[in-house]
């Protein structure tokens, strides 16, 4: 309620003001009861934390570039360095989903299709196409509850965002005079 908002953040400016933090982290989504809203800013989070970690490809790239070229990478083993870092880092995105799910029991496919549903329900479905996408979600749950559909599906998150900064950091860098190398 927005009393509950204002009170929280008249709390949080206390807090502030007395322990004058250097740096603040915020661990847990404080609207989690409603799943519509959570799962948004989720993968809103999601998608930001994975370009932020996929900044590495840039990273690598301009380093392997200045320091073992002489300041100098075309585009095509440019944009393989960064393809390479992105499977890596794929591989590692699916094998973290999957220790998450294992460690919290938490049955990730059933939320996802229940959020579903109930944004079909709040879209005006009539009982007869509720019926069919409901049939279609159980279906999902199923097939989410088997790692080898659901690991490809993980790793398909985050792999065409690393292929885009690849793709965006090879153009850069391509050009020596981009970010030239310190001597």
């Amino acid at each position: 309620t927005p009393d509950r908002l204002h009170q929280l953040q008249i709390d949080i400016r206390a807090l502030i003001a007395e322990y004058r933090p250097v740096a603040v982290a915020v661990e847990r989504v404080l609207f989690q009861n409603n799943v519509r809203t959570a799962m948004g800013v989720g993968m809103a989070i999601g998608y930001t934390s994975m370009l932020i970690a996929l900044s590495a490809i840039f990273v690598g790239v301009k380093r392997h570039r200045d320091e073992a070229l002489g300041g100098v990478i075309r585009f095509w083993p440019a944009f393989g360095m960064g393809l390479g870092i992105s499977l890596i880092a794929g591989v590692f995105y699916v094998l973290a989903w999957e220790a998450a799910l294992a460690l919290t029991g938490m049955d990730y496919g059933a939320k996802f299709a229940e959020l579903m549903i109930e944004q079909r329900k709040a879209a005006g479905a009539t009982a007869a196409e509720l019926a069919k996408y409901v049939a279609e979600m159980e279906s999902f749950k199923t097939q989410y509850a088997n790692p080898l559909y659901r690991m490809p599906m993980t790793f398909t998150e985050i792999f065409p965002v690393g292929v885009l900064v690849s793709l965006i950091s090879a153009g850069l860098l391509r050009k020596s005079s981009f970010l030239p190398a310190r001597r």
